[in-house]
């Protein structure tokens, strides 16, 4: 390991390495899952609000952060001004809302070099962005595995990929999330890629897809990344459809995760103001339900 990657590794204060290490404090903080934050991804509920509706319909809805996709109609993209920057920076300054970070498609799994390379170069570009606007992190993907090339071959390229954006990503105070997503959404195979991606700044993004069920189930799927979890998972509505969140949640506050919980939800609701405020109660019942396990 050269100086330089230990130097960046040693930047990363807050660590994505291992939630475990988030977590140490417990007995301090009181109970498990306490440090645990609900927010919003904009992938639907929020794609056409514009940042001063975003940030207020957070504010209404008890959501304390949420994380920006690219592409929709907040528009903060990295052809952003320096002083564009700095207004979209002062509007979450001036809100209880926290800028969780950007949301990209941005993926390494490409067998075509220069499209590699510019993924690369544009994941840094996103992560000066979300410095400059007062981002915590930006997401990425894997994504896929190429039909003929060797699948592990892919692995070892993302996680190359990752290392490079994660210790880029170090010196700006960003940390990089990788999505569990596409192709390699197996959790045997994100576990793999992040055997390769040994930098701290790069965490695995739990994504709640019906992956994580397959194979041995949810608990043995979430222990393969559990202890390289980053600082964000994205759930769907908590209260539809046939995944476990309750079991989720019960894992994450049993290991005292301390991270955002962030909602990606894929419904058309008629009142997305109205159905946020409902998904905060439903996940604080769950919580609570989650740590009541835990103390009994």
């Amino acid at each position: 390991m050269s100086s330089r990657y230990s130097r960046r590794s040693f930047i990363v204060t807050t660590g994505l390495a291992s939630c475990a290490a988030l977590a140490a404090g417990r007995a301090a903080w009181g109970s498990p899952g306490e440090k645990m934050r609900l927010g919003l991804v904009t992938y639907l509920w929020g794609r056409d609000w514009d940042l001063p509706t975003l940030i207020a319909n957070c504010e209404k809805t008890g959501m304390e952060g949420v994380e920006l996709r690219t592409q929709h109609a907040h528009r903060v993209e990295p052809n952003l001004s320096a002083d564009e920057r700095a207004n979209v920076r002062k509007r979450f300054a001036d809100s209880p809302v926290v800028l969780v970070g950007l949301g990209t498609n941005q993926a390494y799994h490409y067998p075509d070099p220069a499209v590699l390379r510019k993924s690369i170069e544009d994941t840094k570009a996103f992560i000066k962005l979300s410095h400059d606007v007062g981002g915590l992190g930006v997401k990425v993907k894997p994504n896929d595995l190429p039909k003929n090339v060797p699948p592990e071959k892919t692995i070892v390229q993302i996680g190359e990929a990752l290392n490079e954006v994660a210790a880029f990503g170090a010196d700006y105070g960003q940390r990089i999330r990788l999505e569990v997503h596409g192709g390699c959404a197996p959790l045997p195979i994100m576990k793999k890629i992040m055997d390769v991606a040994a930098h701290p700044n790069v965490g695995v993004c739990w994504n709640s897809n019906a992956e994580d069920l397959r194979g041995e189930g949810l608990v043995h799927n979430f222990n393969l990344v559990k202890d390289r979890l980053a600082d964000t998972v994205h759930v769907r509505e908590l209260n539809l459809g046939d995944y476990p969140f309750q079991e989720l949640m019960d894992l994450l506050v049993g290991m005292d995760y301390a991270g955002w919980i962030l909602l990606e939800c894929r419904t058309e609701p008629p009142d997305r103001v109205a159905a946020l405020k409902e998904q905060r109660e439903v996940w604080r019942r769950m919580i609570a339900a989650a740590q009541a396990k835990v103390a009994s």
